[in-house]
C-alpha cells in the first residue's frame, strides 16, 4: 500500500531539516501508530505525503499502491485514495458541506470509472455516514467547518473520511482537543471504517487513542526518524515513561 524509504525532507524556505531517513511499509488492512515528542516531524510526514507545499524531499522515495507519489499533484493522490485528516481543519466560509462533498465524492468517482452518484443517492449516504459519528444534521447544511467546535470539525474530518472512501487514510493528531466522550465517537468512526483494503497511518502523540483504535504496529518518531517500532504496548511503554529515556539512548547510541 505505502512504501517510504530513506525520506529526508527540509523546509524549502531556508533549508531546515525535519525528517533525516524515514523508512516505513504500510500493508493494505494494516493500522500504524506513529508517535513521538513535539517537533520530531510527525505532521511534517503527513504534510509530506499529502503533498503540502513548503517542504522539499532531498532524498528517498515513497510510492503508494506501486505508483510514485511524490510525481503526483495533491488532487491526484486524494483522488487515488490518499486521504489527509488535517490536526487542525480549516473553515470555507462560503462552501456548504454538501455542495463541497457532493464535488468532491463525485470526482474521486470519476477517477474510479464509477458513475456520478444522483442526488437521491448522495443524500441517503450523507445521512448514513454522518451517523457513524453521531454529526448533527444541521452542520450538512452549513459552510465546511465554519463556526464548528473542535470536537465538531474533527468529527466532520472523520464523516468526509467515510464519504470519500479512501484506500490510505493519514490522521494527524486527530485526538487534539477533543474530550473522552468525543474520542469515542471519532474513534468509533474510525473503527467502522477498518477494513482488508483501507490502510490507516494515526499520528499522535498520547496513548490514550490506542485504548479505542488498537494498532497494528507502533513506530516512534525522534528527530526525524523512526528509532523504533513494536506493538499496542510499546505505546504504553512511552504512556509510562515518556520520550525521555529514548532520546537518552540514541544520546549514547544504545539505542537498540
Amino acid at each position: 500500500m505505502l512504501q517510504i524509504e530513506n525520506l529526508h525532507v527540509q523546509i524549502e524556505e531556508d533549508g531546515t531539516k525535519i525528517l533525516k531517513g524515514v523508512n516505513l511499509s504500510v500493508s493494505a488492512g494494516e493500522v500504524h501508530a506513529i508517535m513521538g515528542p513535539n517537533g520530531s516531524g510527525k505532521s511534517t510526514l503527513a504534510s509530506v505525503l499529502a503533498g503540502r507545499a513548503g517542504y522539499e524531499v532531498t532524498d528517498g522515495s515513497v510510492t503508494f499502491q506501486g505508483q510514485d507519489l511524490l510525481e503526483m499533484e495533491p488532487d491526484v493522490r486524494a483522488r487515488e485514495g490518499l486521504f489527509l485528516a488535517f490536526q487542525y481543519p480549516i473553515e470555507l466560509p462560503g462552501v456548504s458541506m454538501s455542495n463541497f462533498l457532493r464535488q468532491a465524492v463525485n470526482s474521486v468517482r470519476a477517477h474510479r470509472g464509477q458513475d456520478e452518484l444522483s442526488a437521491v443517492e448522495f443524500l441517503k449516504m450523507m445521512k448514513e455516514r454522518a451517523g457513524y459519528v453521531n454529526l448533527d444534521p444541521s452542520l450538512k447544511q452549513r459552510a465546511v467547518n465554519e463556526g464548528f467546535s473542535g470536537g465538531e470539525k474533527k468529527r466532520n474530518e472523520i464523516f468526509q473520511l467515510a464519504m470519500l472512501e479512501p484506500k490510505l487514510a493519514i490522521l494527524d493528531e486527530t485526538d487534539s482537543g477533543l474530550d473522552i466522550d468525543a474520542m469515542r465517537i471519532v474513534a468509533d468512526g474510525i473503527n467502522r471504517l477498518r477494513s482488508e483494503d483501507r490502510s490507516f497511518v494515526i499520528i499522535t502523540h498520547y496513548q490514550r487513542m490506542l485504548d479505542y483504535i488498537v494498532p497494528d504496529y507502533v513506530h516512534v518518531l525522534v528527530d526525524g526518524q523512526i528509532v523504533r517500532s513494536g506493538d499496542k504496548d510499546l505505546a504504553l511503554e512511552l504512556e509510562d515513561q515518556g520520550y525521555d529515556w529514548l532520546k537518552d539512548e540514541i544520546a549514547e547510541g544504545t539505542l537498540s
